[in-house]
């Protein structure tokens, strides 16, 4: 198994913060309930280039605050390189907006066609002992920062998120979200 097949291994199939979700509850902290579905999508991507050797992943992320679940989901291109494992972070496909975009209605796409996000950074992960660790910095805007880190082994997903506008965070949470294997 390569080293991009054991991160894909950790990183695809349907994970929720349930656990860290109650406790946050019973201590009275703001604190979504989260779930990531993530599925590889190589299959619905048409010519792909000969000897291909990435992984495209659909991650449908859902997150419940107040009472209220939004959806937000992405496509992502996971490729091994010499320092680690990138991950590239592409548009969503025409035809599909922030709603619509789940790997369940995700038509054949062609491969020409999908283009990388020119806003985010690249994010390189790197493992110590079975726990994969990277994240990058992006800035969307010139006052709009994004900062993404993570963390991967058997035991959960941790992702920490924020976003600043001038320098005064406008989202994420001063703990990871950590996520669980639920199937």
């Amino acid at each position: 198994m390569t080293k991009l097949e054991q991160f894909m291994s950790l990183l695809t199939g349907s994970f929720d913060n349930s656990k860290q979700y109650e406790q946050m509850q019973k201590e009275q902290k703001e604190f979504p309930f989260a779930r990531h579905i993530n599925h590889v999508c190589n299959g619905k991507i048409l010519h792909l280039p000969e000897h291909f050797q990435g992984i495209f992943m659909v991650e449908e992320s859902y997150y419940t605050t107040g009472g209220h679940t939004h959806g937000s989901h992405h496509l992502f291109l996971f490729t091994e390189e010499k320092d680690g494992i990138l991950l590239t972070s592409y548009e969503i496909p025409d035809g599909y907006d922030k709603n619509t975009f789940t790997y369940e209605n995700l038509a054949p796409v062609e491969f020409s066609s999908l283009k990388p996000s020119a806003k985010f950074t690249p994010a390189l992960y790197t493992e110590t002992d079975g726990i994969w660790e990277g994240g990058s910095i992006s800035m969307f805007t010139p006052v709009l920062k994004f900062t993404l880190h993570e963390r991967f082994s058997e035991a959960c997903l941790e992702v920490t998120e924020t976003m600043e506008m001038n320098g005064k965070r406008t989202f994420g949470f001063d703990e990871p979200i950590r996520y669980v294997r639920c199937m």
